[in-house]
């Protein structure tokens, strides 16, 4: 559930949401707190078919409002804007505009920590990556020799994603870490955005161009949906490829915040990635 505190300041603007804005309705925010008791669903995809429609209908209910959610975060960042270099200033005003889709973030990093560095080797999704993915018992089946998966994209066999239901996924894109001032185009050295791991904490998560990370609420651990699992494996310095086998099938699914598996292949290294939603980003 949201905290109430947190509820009382959501905004009434459709599709941003400044720092400096005024609580709405006792209706609306009756409204705001049965759509945020809605947990979001990962990977729909691969659900059994009753509880996939079930969720499937619950995070759409969550996503008809998700201006309110982004507005949430906004306030929770008002007392931690940044300027130009990065630095405190607290008469730093952020509006922020919500996605029209949910986005994924890959991110490496100490679960206790507020902020960090290494935010270079994040990834992106811009969309739910598991509908696109085939199951580890399909790889040699359903992978083309082209490396070309049954849903159009290439596989990076250098760089092999894989989630808690023994999914290979498309590979992410690099974080971004720049914004444009849309006033002076001026080219700013970080981005915002407004992040959630649909529990308690829905925060802005503040990117370096230099790697360096910061959320304004909460740890990297309150922004992780721990329902979603995902790695990267690589080949082990110089021991050739890692190649996953049908196999590898049985190691999953993974629980909930859980490890995921090493693969049978041992010449796979893996980094375990914690996934964040990612509702919006700063206008």
């Amino acid at each position: 559930h949201w905290p109430t505190s947190l509820i009382l300041q959501f905004c009434r603007f459709d599709s941003f949401c400044p720092i400096n804005m005024t609580p709405f309705s006792p209706a609306a925010a009756a409204v705001a707190l049965v759509i945020a008791t809605l947990p979001l669903a990962c990977c729909l995809s691969h659900m059994p078919p009753r509880n996939q429609h079930h969720q499937s209908t619950r995070r759409a209910a969550l996503l008809t409002l998700p201006s309110l959610v982004v507005g949430a975060a906004a306030a929770t960042a008002a007392t931690a804007a940044t300027d130009d270099s990065g630095s405190s200033a607290s008469s730093s005003k952020m509006t922020f505009q919500r996605y029209p889709q949910l986005r994924f973030i890959a991110a490496l990093g100490d679960p206790k920590a507020s902020s960090g560095t290494g935010a270079g080797e994040w990834g992106l999704w811009r969309d739910d990556p598991g509908p696109r993915g085939f199951y580890l018992r399909d790889y040699d089946r359903k992978l083309k020799n082209d490396n070309v998966a049954p849903a159009g994209w290439t596989l990076d066999k250098d760089a092999i994603w894989i989630e808690e239901h023994g999914l290979v996924m498309p590979s992410t894109e690099n974080l971004p870490s720049t914004s444009l001032r849309k006033s002076t185009k001026e080219s700013l050295p970080y981005k915002r955005y407004v992040v959630t791991g649909d529990r308690e904490v829905t925060t802005v998560l503040t990117v370096f161009q230099d790697g360096r990370w910061e959320l304004a609420k909460g740890s990297l651990y309150d922004v992780t949906h721990l329902p979603c699992r995902s790695a990267k494996y690589t080949p082990a310095s110089g021991s050739g490829s890692c190649v996953p086998t049908a196999e590898d099938q049985q190691l999953f699914p993974v629980k909930p915040g859980a490890e995921m598996p090493k693969l049978s292949n041992p010449n796979c290294d893996k980094l375990d990635y914690a996934v964040l939603f990612v509702l919006g980003e700063e206008k």
